[in-house]
């Protein structure tokens, strides 16, 4: 059975969300310029990708390729830079940094303490972020409340950076379910990653991501030997904990 066979269950206000959602991405186009959007090319992800496409909005799109992809996320990123209206940007780390971490600590670091998964996490996807973001106000993630409970407070403006010089950012799925998403995707006929068709509800490097069982909580497969607490790569922490809404 397909994930879209699996999930596609809109919620009952699923068409208002829809519509509020669009509101934010027109808005923010021109509200919060300059922008992108960031893609992990999940299933959040390709959704905000084809609206942006959709809407043809001027949001440029970039996608984090940290060399330990699976094959499957590669391929998707080919066909969604060969179909996307908006530009699809694709960052590396520095391959130095790479060579001298993986010489210094093997290939299987990130197994062996949470500092090293983190220390991993700098360098393939925290470093090639803030080029990705260099001179932009804001950005837009696929963030969703349901993900995870670190995750049930996301707003769809979240500012809390901003005072400090740092970036808006923006979650337009905050409030969808993943049934809400996976609508979305039957009914527009969106391409997504077939990993999600094998169990894997969040898509990160091959390493860090396993498929889970049924009942597991949405972000399971990701640094599954890790604490809860833990689950973070670094991307989607703010400096503390203040959340403003608009």
């Amino acid at each position: 059975m397909s994930a879209v066979d699996l999930h596609a269950r809109a919620s009952h206000d699923h068409a208002a969300k829809l519509a509020a959602t669009q509101d934010l991405l027109v808005g923010a186009a021109s509200r919060f310029a300059p922008l992108k959007q960031a893609s992990s090319l999940g299933a959040e992800d390709v959704v905000i990708t084809h609206l942006i496409n959709a809407l043809q909005l001027e949001i440029p799109v970039f996608v984090l390729e940290t060399g330990m992809l699976h094959a499957e996320t590669l391929a998707l990123l080919e066909r969604t830079r060969a179909g996307s209206r908006a530009p699809v940007e694709v960052f590396t780390p520095l391959q130095e940094q790479v060579v001298h971490f993986v010489e210094r600590e093997g290939k299987e670091a990130m197994y062996r303490s949470i500092a090293l998964r983190k220390a991993c996490c700098q360098i393939r996807k925290l470093e090639p972020l803030e080029r990705a973001l260099a001179g932009q106000r804001a950005w837009i993630t696929g963030l969703r409340r349901e993900q995870s409970a670190a995750r049930a407070e996301v707003p769809l403006v979240d500012r809390a950076d901003e005072a400090k010089g740092g970036r808006i950012k923006l979650n337009p799925l905050a409030d969808w379910t993943w049934g809400d998403v996976w609508h979305y995707i039957q009914a527009n006929d969106v391409a997504y990653n077939p990993l999600h068709d094998q169990f894997f509800p969040s898509v990160g490097c091959a390493p860090c991501t396993r498929a889970i069982s049924l009942g597991e909580d949405f972000r399971a497969g990701r640094w599954w030997w890790e604490d809860e607490a833990a689950k973070e790569c670094g991307l989607h922490v703010t400096t503390d904990n203040e959340k403003v809404t608009t």
